[in-house]
């Protein structure tokens, strides 16, 4: 028997991309559509028509679409006869041609500019026929749409696009098969998994099935069916009756043997829940001892915890105490570390004066100019001059250092007029880190980068107490600035502390000696001697320890040329060395 048409399996709403599997193009037609419609607007309407329609007062019948629609010549063969035949193939190819062209589709979604699928190019074809595909690798978010544009790109110089249709998968319509079929120009089909769809066609009304003659009873076959059917209805309804009643009896009135069953039942029933019931109250009193063993070690955890809380917070307020005491210190040391600063800068602008001259911006260190790094017309005698000048600055700026607690980037080492200093930075051998700070017999550029790593250390002096060198190149200007700057205050300068190393020559009682040492009092004596007698006694070549200036010499204190020599003809220095010693 043959099987009847197949129909959609899908229905229209629940079609999606993901069941799109094939699109073919059938009748490819390559013609550009008519310029205009055929209808009347076509008609002649020149005056000449027109007053001849006038003329004639009975009505015709109005031209049909097809009427007015212009003769197509006929086509004529005549100009092939003679033709070689290289011309007829030529002919076949052109016309071949006109109705074949390389093809293939894409497919595009909307919301997204790349398209989502792209065919083979079928080549030379009127009805191409695509490879199937799958897009269900594209993504839940393309493939339950259901609406794609179908573009259809043909060759004949260069791809182009031909048709362009925006289909809704719910408005197609179902075909079944492609055979026997007649489709437009240019007509797209759509293969799903249930069959071939198009949106041009109109679908086809059903066939009606083919029927064949059955053979009847006669009435009175059928009276008698139709009361043997109504008695078989009443014996089933009086049978359903008669069950409803026997079934209400048996359960209204149970019997012994039946009750014990279901006795038996709900006894077990009932144990098992007794069972249940003890399991949980057991579980319920273990999980009740460990809440309770866990909540005593809480306690105690927590009991220590306050315990350890009171005694951080005890030694908390000790230590505050002690931060209190040790900031007051600090506060106070620094405020002694400043006032020493000060009075130790004090005592170095003393030491080491800084004087102007006349000369703008020229200064002089201990008496000696120093020009602000311009040593180029400069004798033997300045060349000493300048070379003992940096030695003062060398010296003044290696003590700064420990005084202000800022460590040179470039180390001095203080000869006087021979000083030096090093370049531990700069990328160069060993033996060429060191600078000399004096001009005589040495290299000009070496002794100028020397007096420049100065005046380096002494910007790092001034940036340490937060000051702005303008320029470097003025070094003892810079100098006497930081100086000072580190010495000012309102505050009275503190007293030097008492004390000292034995043996050294003290400027005064109350500044060289240390409190309850009888023998550095001593000293201290012999210092104040030796000071008034280098104050007075270069005027006469003598003096004696009292001041008294008669010319004698003291036994205690002598002065000679070479140095100060105190009781039994030793110097002041170390008494361990044996330089100067006048017998």
């Amino acid at each position: 028997m043959k099987s009847e048409a197949s129909r959609p399996l899908i229905l229209p709403q629940n079609r999606k991309l993901r069941h799109l599997k094939g699109i073919y193009v059938r009748n490819l037609t390559l013609a550009r559509p008519r310029g205009h419609t055929i209808d009347d607007a076509a008609l002649n309407k020149t005056p000449q028509k027109l007053e001849a329609l006038r003329r004639e007062p009975q009505l015709h019948h109005a031209q049909s679409s097809g009427d007015l629609r212009p003769a197509k010549p006929r086509r004529s063969s005549t100009n092939w006869v003679g033709a070689s035949p290289s011309f007829r193939q030529k002919k076949l190819e052109d016309v071949r041609d006109s109705r074949m062209a390389d093809t293939f589709i894409t497919l595009h979604c909307e919301g997204q500019e790349d398209p989502i699928y792209i065919s083979e190019v079928v080549e030379k074809v009127m009805n191409p026929t695509f490879n199937s595909f799958d897009l269900s690798c594209l993504g839940p978010a393309t493939t339950r749409l259901d609406t794609v544009t179908v573009k259809v790109w043909v060759k004949r110089q260069d791809f182009t696009t031909l048709v362009e249709e925006e289909v809704n998968l719910q408005s197609l319509q179902f075909m079944g098969s492609m055979e026997n079929q007649a489709f437009p120009p240019n007509t797209i089909l759509f293969q799903l998994i249930d069959g071939i769809y198009t949106i041009d066609l109109t679908p086809k009304p059903p066939q009606p099935k083919a029927g064949f003659t059955l053979p009847t009873s006669s009435y009175n076959a059928l009276m008698r069916l139709s009361n043997l059917d109504e008695s078989i209805q009443d014996a089933l309804a009086t049978r359903e009756e008669l069950a409803s009643q026997i079934n209400n009896l048996i359960y209204n009135s149970p019997s012994p043997a039946s009750s014990i069953p279901i006795a038996q039942e709900s006894l077990t029933l009932a144990n098992r829940y007794v069972s249940a019931a003890r399991k949980g109250r057991a579980h319920a009193e273990r999980r009740q001892a460990e809440l309770k063993k866990s909540i005593a070690a809480r306690r105690t955890a927590i009991s220590s915890g306050y315990a350890a809380q009171a005694e951080a917070q005890a030694d908390v307020d000790d230590a505050q105490v002690k931060l209190n005491i040790c900031r007051n210190l600090h506060t106070s040391t620094l405020s002694q570390i400043r006032g020493q600063r000060r009075r130790i800068c004090e005592e170095l602008i003393q030491i080491f004066p800084i004087e102007p001259t006349s000369h703008p911006l020229l200064f002089t260190i201990c008496g000696l100019p120093l020009p602000n790094t311009t040593f180029d017309d400069t004798s033997s005698h300045d060349e000493d001059v300048i070379s003992a000048a940096l030695g003062h600055v060398a010296q003044l700026v290696y003590a700064l250092q420990f005084y202000l607690s800022v460590p040179l980037p470039y180390p001095v080492t203080a000869y006087g007029s021979r000083s030096l200093i090093s370049d531990p930075i700069s990328l160069l051998q060993d033996a060429q880190r060191v600078f000399p700070l004096y001009m005589k017999s040495v290299v000009r550029f070496r002794f100028d980068y020397g007096v420049f790593l100065l005046n380096k250390n002494i910007e790092a002096l001034a940036e340490s107490q937060g000051l702005r060198v303008l320029d470097i190149r003025q070094t003892v200007p810079n100098l006497k600035y930081l100086l000072y700057v580190c010495s000012a205050g309102q505050e009275e300068l503190p007293e030097r502390k008492r004390g000292g190393i034995k043996g050294l020559l003290a400027g005064g009682k109350g500044m060289g000696s240390r409190r309850g040492s009888e023998e550095s009092f001593g000293v201290a004596q012999h210092g104040d001697a030796a000071r008034k007698a280098l104050e007075h006694g270069h005027g006469n070549g003598s003096g004696n320890g009292n001041g008294a200036g008669n010319g004698q010499t003291s036994p205690v204190l002598q002065i000679k040329k070479d140095g100060l020599v105190v009781g039994h003809g030793h110097t002041l220095r170390t008494s361990g060395l044996r330089e100067n010693i006048v017998r």
